[in-house]
Formats: structure tokens, sequence, C-alpha cells
């Protein structure tokens, strides 16, 4: 397996674990709320104290990934989650269980944007978008690899018995940290001494450097956070509202959310070669259209057919997106703040978009279905405006271009 292919594997691998380790608080969430007799929104602030550590954890890990190296920093951070997810078996108390899964966010924070990192500096820019598609995917895998996990261990060992698969990650870790070399770009820039000078800056400053700089580090977060609140909106409320407005049976439901991430997957595949035929503009604008339209037509949808239909389109143009903002992220800094600039974006608009699916309870308190869905077609009309701004400048913060822009 050549060096392209091992990062690729790499952190796909990485993506995939990160997405089962979350999504085990998912499965195994009405167990802890009933072990430990709180009520939901103690319970919900599980989420929010991992999306927490995740913003940390990016930050942090970014620029140790960025000063140190990114191999040996990934292997960590999937170390540090792979600890907090089996600490979480052990917890005696909510308190604990925040503490761990505190944990566990700071390492699934640092991961992404490292492993996107290594996957930008080994492809070339034509081949950039499908590189960072199959990486994308891996967190689909991880959500199966999770539902399947959680249906054989939940009934018969219980939530903490789940948690314990977390050990699994440290193998892994030890694999990666062994078998692949480190980026020969980032090699190549800590010989060049006025890289190093530039290095020592401060790698938060640098996002902010200069007004172009600030704008689009302000419109890649806007542009995350809209894709994560997206995604939550839906497939959070999105099933619970079908059930209510079309009478759909928990069995239904379930098999539109199947529905919409095989539409997902197939999304994320064919964005990654839209965007590398042509470019990280078109290929944007285009799905952040669609998705607007999708989502506001999708409202109208009646019957079964319609429905299952309609969720394969929603979910492939509203999470195909996905799969691009690892390369559109990395294409606008230098090797020296990559991980930085892409662990940063990506964890705040995590962070801040994680608060969509309360806004979206909100809403259905007051109005209807067609509300959210409105709600939501704004959000990518949004993000299409902040998208129209971004723009690189011949300078040396935006020289490294890695995507085709226009």
């Amino acid at each position: 397996m050549d060096y392209r292919k091992k990062t690729v594997v790499a952190s796909v691998a990485g993506l995939t674990l990160e997405g089962m380790d979350i999504m085990f608080v998912s499965f195994a969430m009405t167990m802890i709320i009933s072990e430990f007799n709180i009520d939901f929104a103690t319970g919900g602030l599980i989420s929010s104290i991992t999306n927490i550590g995740m913003l940390l954890g990016g930050i942090i890990f970014g620029i140790l990934a960025d000063k140190f190296g990114r191999v040996k920093v990934f292997a960590n951070t999937v170390l540090l989650f792979a600890i907090g997810t089996a600490l979480t078996g052990l917890a005696a108390n909510i308190e604990q269980v925040y503490i761990f899964r505190f944990i566990a966010g700071l390492g699934a924070g640092g991961e992404y944007g490292i492993g996107m990192a290594l996957v930008a500096e080994a492809w070339p820019k034509n081949k950039q978008g499908r590189a960072s598609s199959y990486v994308s995917v891996g967190a689909q895998y991880g959500v199966i690899l999770a539902a399947l996990l959680s249906a054989v261990i939940l009934p018969f060992l219980g939530w903490r018995a789940l948690f314990f698969v977390g050990v699994v990650p440290v193998i892994f870790a030890v694999i990666v940290r062994k078998n692949l070399e480190e980026s020969p770009e980032w090699l190549a820039a800590q010989k060049n001494k006025e890289t190093n000078k530039q290095h020592e800056k401060g790698k938060l400053a640098q996002l902010f450097e200069t007004p172009r700089t600030s704008l689009t580090t302000i419109s890649l977060i806007i542009m995350a956070t809209v894709q994560i609140a997206g995604y939550n909106g839906l497939m959070i409320w999105l099933p619970s509202m079908l059930q209510k407005s079309q009478g759909l049976s928990v069995s239904s439901s379930a098999l539109w959310t199947i529905s919409t991430a095989v539409g997902m997957i197939i999304g994320m595949l064919a964005f990654g070669l839209f965007m590398d035929r042509f470019g990280a503009k078109r290929a944007f604008g285009i799905f952040l259209l669609a998705s607007a339209c999708a989502v506001f037509l999708y409202s109208y949808a009646a019957g079964s057919v319609a429905i299952l239909i309609g969720g394969a389109i929603v979910g492939f143009f509203s999470n195909g997106m996905f799969a691009g903002y690892g390369a559109l992220i990395s294409s606008f800094y230098p090797v020296q703040i990559r991980s930085t600039a892409t662990n940063t974006i990506f964890n705040f608009g995590r962070a801040i978009g994680g608060f969509s699916p309360i806004f979206v309870g909100y809403i259905l308190q007051s109005y209807d279905m067609t509300v959210v869905m409105i709600y939501l077609a704004a959000l990518y009309c949004i993000s299409l405006i902040f998208m129209l701004t971004l723009k690189k400048e011949p300078s040396e913060v935006l020289q490294p271009v890695e995507v085709k822009i226009n």
C-alpha cells in the first residue's frame, strides 16, 4: 500500500472509531439516565460536554500537530478518546460520565483535522476532493458499527460493556504509529528556516492575520456550523416529526433513517468527484442551493414512497457536502497551520451547530414541520452567501493551493 492510500485508510479508520464512540452515547442514553436517575436535560449535557471537549481538543492538538508532526499527534488523539471511552464504562456517577466524555471529546476533536491535513498533504489537488470524501464516509461507517455493537451488547451486557469496546482503538493507534510515515510536506516545511519563523508567530493568530484571512476563517466557520446544524436538525428531529405529521411507525421511521444515511454516503462520494472536476465553489454552490430547495420541498412530501425517496435526496445534498470541508479548509492555509485551521474551524462549527436540535425543538413547540424546514433551508442559503465570499489572495499565507476554487 502506497503512502497516499495509507493516509486515507488511517483517516477513515480514525473517523469511523470517532463516529462509533459518539453514537455509543446515543444508543446508551436511556440506560444511563435510568441507572443514575437523572432527567433528560441532565443526560443531554453529556453530548454538550463532549462537544466542548472536541472544540478544545481540536485547537490544542491542531497546534501540536503543526508543531510536532501529524502522525505522532494523530495516534495520541486516538489513544486519548479510546481511554476516555473505556473509562466512561467505569463511571460511578453522572459527574464522572461528564469528565470521561470530556476526555473522549478532546481526543475526537483533535483527530479529525489532523487526518484531513494528512490526506490533503499526500494527494494531488485534482484528487483531493475524492480522497476527502472517502475519509468523510468513515463517520457513517462508525454509526453503522455502533448500531450493530449496541444491538448485540446492550441487551445482554448493558451500557458499560459497550463503552469498554473503546479500548480497541488503542490497537489501531499503535499500528498507525508504526506503519505511517510523517507527512513529507510537513517535514519539508520544518527544514525551511523562514517557514519556521512564521511557525512561531502563534497559530490561532494566523487565522486572522489579514482582513482577507479573517473573512475566510469566519466564512468557513459559518459554513461548518450550518453543515453540523443542518445534519443534527435533520437526523435528530426529522424521524419524530415524520411519525407525528405522517403517522409513521417507529419501524418506518427507522427505515427512513437508513434511506437517508444511504443517500448521504452516495452524496459524499459524488461530491468528492464533482469537487475535483468542477472546483470547490461550483460544487458547494450547487449542493447548497439543492439542499435549500430539497429541504423546503420535503416538508410537502406525502406517502411512504415519497418520504423515503425524498429523505435519500435530502441526505444526498445536505450531507454530501460534508465530504468537501477537509479539502476546502486545507486549501486556504499553509502547511505550518493547516491542522490548527482545520480542527479549529470545524470544531467551532460542531460546538455551535450542536445547539441546532434545541432550537428545532423550540420551533416544534410553537409551530410545525414546515417552519422547521424553512429554518433549515434558510441556513443553507446563509452558508451559500458566505461561501461566495471565499477568495484567495496572492500572499504567502494563502499560497499553498490544494483544491480548485474557481
